[in-house]
């Protein structure tokens, strides 16, 4: 067993407990050409840009502006639809996350979300999924607290919040440079493949489940 033992598991949403996937929200209504341009990992368009000022805390309509004049109106359209029908690109539960979740629950193990999503959106989540929002403790979204990951500031936030000792919580999340900003702040940052790695990871560290 670890020197300190974990007593606490914190998720990221869209990678870990959910599969995003904007192409499932964009097909049939759209060019496939323009489609799979905006979801092309160098996309042209920005959405991601876009998306990304929105999950640090700017409204949408702050934001669209910017969208028309960079983008022209044709492009500034799909993104608004995009924003508009975002549960849309919330293709489905990760498999075996929400049984990873229940399970760490079961054993006496806090389970936490933390987010980097816009305020305007998250309810998205919570609507279409609202076992996540039995089954977390608490969760912290970047666009409410205007503070992201990998940024220090939103993981001592969350540790504070919820009182958690860093040491003893593990933080999954699908980028390294967010498991990177977990790991600066004594977290237990691990990159996340699938329930069944996270179970392996978890096991390494002395969680039984």
């Amino acid at each position: 067993m670890p020197n300190s033992p974990i007593t606490d598991v914190i998720f990221d949403f869209c990678g870990v407990l959910i599969d995003w996937q904007v192409r499932a929200c964009l097909n049939g209504h759209f060019p496939d050409d323009v489609v799979s341009a905006i979801c092309a990992d160098d996309d042209p368009h920005g959405f991601f840009r876009y998306e990304g000022r929105m999950d640090e805390g700017e409204d949408f309509d702050t934001i669209y502006p910017d969208v028309v004049r960079e983008q022209g109106d044709e492009i500034a359209g799909i993104f608004r639809y995009y924003i508009d029908h975002y549960d849309d690109a919330l293709d489905r539960l990760l498999p075996g996350m929400l049984e990873l979740v229940r399970d760490l629950k079961r054993h006496g193990y806090g389970v936490w979300g933390l987010t980097n999503w816009s305020h305007e959106t998250i309810h998205f989540a919570f609507d279409k999924y609202p076992q996540l929002d039995e089954l977390l403790d608490g969760t912290v979204v970047s666009g409410v607290e205007k503070m992201f990951k990998p940024n220090a500031d939103i993981y001592e936030l969350t540790l504070n919040r919820f009182g958690l000792n860093a040491a003893q919580c593990v933080f999954f999340d699908d980028t390294a440079k967010n498991v990177a900003g977990a790991n600066e702040v004594g977290i237990h940052g691990i990159l996340f493949e699938n329930a069944l790695a996270a179970r392996q990871s978890l096991a390494a560290l002395g969680v039984r489940l």
